[in-house]
């Protein structure tokens, strides 16, 4: 096989996964243009048509999906070779690709990264910032970050931090109009401020524990958001009662600018997990950043 064939084949797969030609080009480091006439030149050589294109999608035609049902592993497979080959270098290289939400990032990532990069000038690390359950298999990821909790059963998942607890909290002003709940019921006559789970576009019921009971409670509010962020930043502006991660807020409650309320109804929880197909074999640089990271878990 020719060189230029073998970028062809990429070329295809790229179109397909992203199922845009703009998309593709922007992963491939190449203009549409080229791409668009590097697939159209295969088309031609192969003499079939391998893509359906309309003004608004590209998807592979009968004969494309067999021709990648066949070049997929084959690709896979020499990627898989020269990753074995690259981990023979001095210093370790290569690219790893992560899912996390904003505060994994933030919080148990970001605080490893800073040095790790430093450590390993060869090694690229890119994050996808994305509060949803991402298939990191079908998306072609090493590894996410979410809570434990929420990890699929088939998957390896290597704890990264502490235990956590969401927390009711509020601002003092907001105690003063108001008044501060004694249970979980009570919520239902305060101004809650909701949070809507971005994957499943439902609002997220507050999920409170004491001695062994399981409560879950869906509030009301004036305010919904899907941004942790913006209900922290609401909750501090008085604007309702906000139930967010304790370790988030605890300079703003030392500091006198919320509360906390129902504490001993907030139970803690199995922190931050990283996770990643059991199948997958873990390249040389994927495996220093797991050991880094394991390595700040245990100080």
């Amino acid at each position: 096989m020719q060189r230029e064939h073998l970028a062809d084949l990429t070329a295809l797969i790229a179109v397909a996964d992203e199922g845009s030609f703009t998309r593709a080009a922007a992963r491939l480091g190449t203009s549409q243009s080229a791409l668009s006439h590097t697939l159209r030149r295969l088309e031609a050589r192969l003499g079939v048509r391998l893509l359906s294109r309309t003004t608004r999608s590209v998807a592979p035609t009968e004969a494309g999906e067999r021709l990648l049902e066949t070049i997929r592993p084959a690709l896979a497979e020499i990627e898989r070779g020269i990753g074995e080959v690259t981990e023979l270098r001095e210093m370790p290289a290569g690219t790893i690709r992560l899912t996390a939400t904003d505060h994994a990032v933030r919080s148990v990532l970001w605080p490893v990264l800073a040095e790790f990069l430093s450590s390993y000038p060869d090694i690229h690390v890119e994050i996808s910032v994305d509060a949803g359950l991402t298939d990191i298999v079908a998306e072609r990821f090493d590894a996410g970050i979410r809570i434990g909790e929420s990890v699929a059963k088939d998957m390896i998942a290597i704890p990264i931090g502490p235990p956590m607890r969401l927390v009711t909290y509020a601002a003092p002003s907001y105690i003063e109009k108001y008044g501060a709940p004694a249970t979980p019921h009570d919520l239902a006559a305060h101004r809650c401020i909701n949070l809507r789970m971005r994957t499943r576009g439902i609002l997220y019921a507050w999920e409170f524990e004491r001695d062994g009971r399981a409560l879950n409670v869906r509030v009301e509010g004036q305010f919904t958001c899907d941004s942790i962020e913006m209900i922290e930043q609401a909750t501090l502006d008085g604007f309702g009662i906000g139930f967010v991660m304790e370790a988030s807020v605890a300079h703003h409650v030392e500091a006198g600018r919320l509360v906390p309320l129902l504490d001993e109804w907030c139970a803690p929880f199995a922190g931050y997990h990283l996770y990643y197909a059991s199948r997958r074999q873990p390249s040389a640089a994927f495996r220093l950043l797991v050991d880094a990271l394991r390595r700040n878990t245990r100080r």
